[in-house]
């Protein structure tokens, strides 16, 4: 499946095609609406459109890193991969092959979804391009389990599977999981960073720099939107209060940027709201934002 990349009117900040061809692109964005196994609120399928849309409103100039990246670098937005009629195994193979061939190019790749599932897909193309890659998810949900609701692909075991093919795994944000995934986390010493523990003080006053210190150099971001709390995004699959804040996830994700190689990542479990666009609006800065830490030191 070759896919093409979309025009101004359709494109992640609706930038020329001077500055959004894939030849002229280092930045590429594939939008996987995948939604097989939610199992609260649904529209995730719908996400990476909304994100898309809602960035034609999103500045392109960025006052942190004092630059307009998308000129600089060009970000080409390819078409939607169509996974309607495709099982949940056969999408995950397919975003796979996809992520990979857009490594294989040389280009950043960020992958917007979506249900959190689909982030296996990514996290394992790039795990076949940096053997010492950590990955840093930011989440709600520890998404641990062994299965879910029959399913070991769920959005709830996604973290599992990924752990089977790369253990160093640094969470961020977690208030949320069953104690099968709370077992599993302290048998096999894995860096969690409890949402409460931060803000009780208890992963120290300088949490930030000590997820920055348990990251290896070069780092792979997965970001669930209910990391965030829901004051900030709301609209998302399953909601958890007392979540990470806007300006302190801005600041370790610019630590992260700043003292480490973020080689790519993805932007999942948005949920369409009609009535409500400060979800899209704010998941769409985010990934931009995201985007300029990714490139603060190239």
């Amino acid at each position: 499946m070759k896919l093409k990349p979309l025009k101004k009117e359709k494109n992640f900040l609706m930038i020329s095609s001077k500055y959004s061809s894939y030849q002229n692109s280092k930045i590429v964005v594939l939008s996987a609406p995948l939604e097989k196994t939610v199992s609260y609120g649904k529209g995730t399928s719908l996400g990476p459109k909304e994100i898309i849309e809602a960035s034609h409103y999103v500045e392109f100039y960025d006052e942190e890193t004092d630059r307009e990246l998308c000129f600089e670098k060009g970000i080409c937005t390819l078409e939607e991969l169509n996974l309607k009629k495709v099982s949940h195994k056969k999408s995950i193979e397919l975003i796979e092959k996809n992520v990979l061939k857009l490594i294989e190019d040389d280009k950043f790749v960020i992958t917007l979804g979506g249900e959190h599932s689909l982030s296996f897909a990514p996290i394992a193309a790039h795990c076949k391009k940096y053997k010492d890659l950590s990955i840093l998810q930011i989440d709600a949900h520890s998404d641990l389990r062994d299965s879910y609701e029959g399913s070991y692909l769920s959005h709830a075991s996604v973290m599992k599977r990924v752990f089977e093919i790369n253990p160093n795994i640094v969470q961020v944000g977690i208030r949320a999981q069953c104690i099968e995934e709370s077992n599993f986390i302290k048998e096999n010493k894995i860096n969690t960073f409890y949402a409460r523990n931060i803000r009780l003080g208890k992963h120290g006053a300088d949490w930030i720099n000590n997820v920055v210190d348990k990251l290896n150099d070069n780092v792979y971001i997965t970001f669930d939107v209910d990391g965030l709390d829901p004051s900030v995004i709301p609209s998302t699959g399953t909601p958890e209060p007392g979540g990470l804040m806007w300006d302190e996830t801005l600041d370790l994700l610019k630590k992260v940027g700043e003292t480490k190689n973020i080689v790519g990542f993805d932007v999942v479990e948005l949920s369409y709201d009609k009535l409500n666009k400060i979800s899209s609006f704010n998941t769409a800065k985010l990934t931009y934002k995201l985007l300029n830490y990714s490139f603060i030191n190239k």
